[in-house]
């Protein structure tokens, strides 16, 4: 399959925290290794690369540091860089809402990405009590579509574009042929299920998800990035912008 890929008009995706850089205790840690930070910019001379994350865009710019990718896209699909006042407005009272409304709980707090909200519990000591107790509060939050990731609770626009959506767009935006689709969460599903020449690949197997192939670990990210890179060699056959 990664033949095909190297052979064909390909756009690159991936997922960021877990995926390309591994998960961390707190999201400030999440850092690419210097191994995979160079791999990455190798892969982006040869193939159009995008990533599709859950972060903040200004965030993910910066643990991207520079790397030339044709684009970054933060808040599952939903800040693609264009400023939206109301929305901004939107998160604010959510936030505000939820502060009212949900009682303090140690290792519990809520991140404002501008376009989106999450709630981490991943230092909470009572996991499953802290994550209904954060879907019990999000329940009367107004035009909001809220969905569960790894110890996390997120909150972004009812009519928000997904990650499916958003690799869609670029995939036609770029005229692509072949699509890789890599990510290791509950939310990368909705790419994972995008039709088309898709290469969905997962991190961690999962009988249930729609990815038809996966990677043992995190880690096993820079064999594929090199394996790629390798196949296809440069330069890459261009795709339309």
């Amino acid at each position: 399959m990664l033949e095909t890929l190297a052979r064909s008009r390909t756009l690159c995706a991936f997922d960021f925290d877990g995926t390309l850089a591994p998960i961390t205790a707190h999201p400030d840690q999440g850092e690419l290794t210097t191994r995979t930070q160079r791999l990455l910019a190798r892969l982006a001379d040869c193939y159009p690369c995008i990533v599709l994350s859950g972060r903040a865009r200004h965030d993910l710019l910066g643990k991207l540091n520079g790397l030339p990718i044709q684009r970054a896209i933060g808040s599952h699909g939903a800040d693609a860089g264009h400023d939206s006042p109301g929305l901004a407005a939107l998160v604010r009272d959510w936030k505000a809402a939820l502060e009212a409304g949900m009682n303090p709980i140690a290792g519990v707090w809520i991140e404002d990405k501008g376009s989106s909200l999450a709630i981490h519990y991943r230092q909470s000591v009572r996991r499953p009590h802290s994550r209904r107790h954060i879907l019990k509060a999000t329940r009367g939050l107004s035009q909001a579509r809220v969905f569960g990731g790894k110890c996390v609770v997120n909150v972004v626009a009812e009519d928000a574009p997904h990650k499916g959506m958003a690799l869609a767009r670029e995939r036609d935006r770029m005229a692509a042929e072949w699509v890789l689709y890599a990510g290791d969460d509950t939310n990368d599903e909705d790419a994972f299920a995008l039709g088309g020449n898709l290469v969905a690949v997962r991190i961690g197997r999962s009988s249930r998800s729609h990815a038809r192939y996966y990677l043992k670990n995190q880690s096993e990210i820079d064999t594929l990035l090199e394996s790629l890179d390798t196949l296809r060699g440069c330069p890459a056959p261009p795709l339309l912008s």
